[in-house]
């Protein structure tokens, strides 16, 4: 699998999510949550961040299911889905992933018929290749 490229300012996220913790990059001065983290606030023009934990929870926003051709460490597991998770703390703020069964399943472990937008989820983490990364689990209910 492809793992994700870390920099400066990301670096946080991927450490956090190395403990089992959701959590995103926020103004210290004006409070605003923004995603993907960057050196300065959109809203204030401050430098100043903090990492806020978030629930964890969130609504599938959209999703897609990729088909071949792909690249080569995706295609043995096409069709998979790939959703975008608007977080419960703010909606603006969205995160790209996948839906899964557990943690540690395959990307096409979860029937495709059960993805709606608007769905609640839970993040799940999981290692792939060294870097713990999240994923999506639907709620029960």
């Amino acid at each position: 699998m492809l793992t994700p490229v870390t920099d400066e300012d990301g670096a946080p996220f991927w450490e956090y999510a190395a403990q089992g913790e959701l959590r995103v990059q926020s103004c210290a001065d004006c409070g605003e949550l923004r995603f993907p983290p960057r050196p300065c606030c959109p809203h204030c023009q401050s430098f100043a961040s903090e990492w806020r934990l978030m629930s964890g929870r969130g609504r599938i926003w959209s999703y897609v299911f990729p088909h071949p051709p792909l690249l080569p460490d995706y295609a043995a597991q096409a069709p998979y889905n790939a959703v975008i998770v608007e977080l419960a703390e703010d909606p603006r703020i969205r995160l790209v992933g996948n839906v899964v069964a557990t943690p540690d399943a395959a990307l096409d472990s979860v029937d495709p018929a059960r993805l709606r937008i608007g769905a609640g989820v839970r993040v799940a983490f999981t290692e792939v290749d060294g870097t713990t990364v999240p994923r999506w689990r639907l709620e029960r209910g």
